[in-house]
C-alpha cells in the first residue's frame, strides 16, 4: 500500500510556498506531465509556482498554455562541469529564492542541485518516476549525500531500485511514494467514440505505448501467432509511435498474423483507444508506473500484465486483471484466451479496476500527498 497513506490531513491554512519545478527533458511523456499537473495543482491551493526547462520544448508551451510562469534554461549531462553555468544558475535562483526545487532529469539533479545548494535553497528534492536501479557511483553518492535532501518516487517498485546498488546510498525513510494519479472527472468527460469497427463478434485486445524496445511489444506478436493457432476470433490494436514501428510490422508479416494487428499510431485521446478494446494488455520489460494500466481501468478494462515493476502495486491478480510470470508468452496467450472466452469475467475485472482507481489512483489524491509533504519538512 501507498505510504502517502500515513500522510497528515491538512487543515486550515497552509502557509504558500514558493515552489520551483525544473525538468529540461526534450522529449514530453510522463516526468513531464506530472511536473505541469502538479505545478498547477500547487498554485490552485494557493503557493508560488514557476517551471524551469527548455526553451520550445512541450513542457514550457503546455505551460505557457496553462499559465505557469517558466524560465528557459539549457542544460546538457556536462553541464554540472560547466563552472560558468553553475554560476548562472546560482545567481538565478539566488535572485529568485524559492522555498523548494522539484528536479526530475538525472542532467537536473547534477547541475540545477548544485546550483541550488550553492544559492541556500533548503529543500532539494527529486522526483523519481523511473524503476532503472541507480549507480553507485561517486558522483550519485555524493549527490545523494550532499545535494538531494528528500526524493519522491512514483511506486514501490522505484523506491525499491532507489536503493537497490547501495542500500545506505540515500536514507530511507526521506523517500516518499506518491502514485500518479488521472483526473477522473476531466477523464470521463473526453470524447470516447470507437476508433475501429468490430468485425463480427471478435474480441478486441490493445496495448498503447512507446514503440520502444523495453514495451516488450515483441511478445504482443508472439501471442498473436499462438491466439492465431487456435482459431480464436480477435483483433490486436497497438496504440503508439516509436522507433521499432517497422521491425514490428516486419516481425507481424514474416510470423504471419499481420491480418490480426493494427497499428494506429498515435491516439489522442487515450480514453477513445480504451474505449474501443476489450482487453488491455501492458507487455513491458519493467514499469516505473503504469500510466496506461490506470486509464484503462478507469475505462472499466481488465488489464493483462506481466508481473514485474509496479505492475502488483496497480493491478489486483484475479480482481482487476491478471498477472503473468515474467515474459511467459504461453501463460500471456493462456490469460488472454481465459478472458476472451469470458464475457462475465471481463466485466468483473473491468468494475473492479475502476473502482480501484477511484480509490488509489486519482489525481486529487496524489495532489493532496504531494502538497503535505512539501510542507512537513
Amino acid at each position: 500500500m501507498n505510504n502517502a497513506d500515513s500522510d497528515p490531513i491538512l487543515i486550515g491554512a497552509v502557509q504558500p510556498m514558493k515552489i520551483f519545478f525544473v525538468n529540461t527533458n526534450k522529449k514530453w511523456g510522463g516526468g513531464e506531465k506530472w511536473h505541469l499537473e502538479t505545478a498547477c495543482a500547487m498554485r490552485e491551493r494557493g503557493h508560488e509556482v514557476a517551471i524551469l526547462t527548455l526553451a520550445g520544448k512541450d513542457l514550457q508551451l503546455k505551460a505557457n498554455q496553462a499559465g505557469i510562469r517558466t524560465l528557459t534554461i539549457y542544460i546538457t549531462n556536462l553541464s554540472a562541469l560547466n563552472p560558468f553555468r553553475i554560476i548562472l544558475l546560482t545567481r538565478l535562483l539566488s535572485k529568485e529564492k524559492p522555498d523548494t526545487l522539484i528536479l526530475n532529469f538525472s542532467a537536473d539533479v547534477k547541475a540545477v542541485g548544485i546550483a541550488a545548494k550553492l544559492a541556500g535553497i533548503k529543500e532539494i528534492i527529486y522526483r523519481r518516476g523511473s524503476a532503472i536501479p541507480i549507480k553507485n557511483s561517486f558522483l550519485n553518492r555524493f549527490l545523494f549525500s550532499r545535494i538531494i535532501t528528500r526524493i519522491i518516487a512514483n511506486s514501490e517498485e522505484t523506491k525499491r531500485t532507489i536503493l537497490q546498488n547501495n542500500s545506505t546510498l540515500f536514507p530511507e525513510e526521506k523517500i516518499k511514494v506518491i502514485y500518479n494519479g488521472i483526473n477522473i472527472k476531466q477523464f470521463d468527460l473526453l470524447p470516447g467514440s470507437s476508433l475501429y469497427t468490430r468485425k463480427g463478434r471478435e474480441v478486441l485486445i490493445g496495448s498503447a505505448g512507446r514503440l520502444s524496445q523495453e514495451k516488450g511489444h515483441k511478445f504482443l506478436i508472439e501471442m498473436a501467432v499462438m491466439l492465431q493457432k487456435k482459431h480464436l476470433d480477435f483483433t490486436l490494436l497497438i496504440a503508439g509511435e516509436g522507433p521499432m514501428l517497422a521491425a514490428l510490422k516486419n516481425e507481424a508479416r514474416t510470423a504471419g498474423v499481420e491480418n490480426r494487428i493494427v497499428f494506429m499510431g498515435f491516439v489522442n485521446p487515450i480514453k477513445a483507444f480504451m474505449e474501443t478494446i476489450d482487453i488491455f494488455v501492458l507487455p513491458s520489460l519493467w514499469e516505473g508506473f503504469g500510466y496506461v494500466s490506470i486509464e484503462a481501468m478507469a475505462c472499466k478494462k481488465p488489464v493483462v500484465a506481466f508481473h514485474l515493476g509496479s505492475n502488483p502495486e496497480i493491478i489486483v491478480n484475479q480482481k482487476t486483471g491478471l498477472l503473468i510470470d515474467p515474459f511467459n508468452v504461453t501463460a500471456l496467450s493462456a490469460g488472454i484466451e481465459a478472458l476472451m472466452t469470458d464475457s462475465v469475467m471481463r466485466e468483473k475485472f473491468g468494475y473492479a479496476g475502476r473502482k480501484r482507481v477511484e480509490a488509489l489512483f486519482d489525481v486529487s489524491l496524489s495532489e493532496m500527498h504531494t502538497e503535505a509533504f512539501l510542507i512537513n519538512v
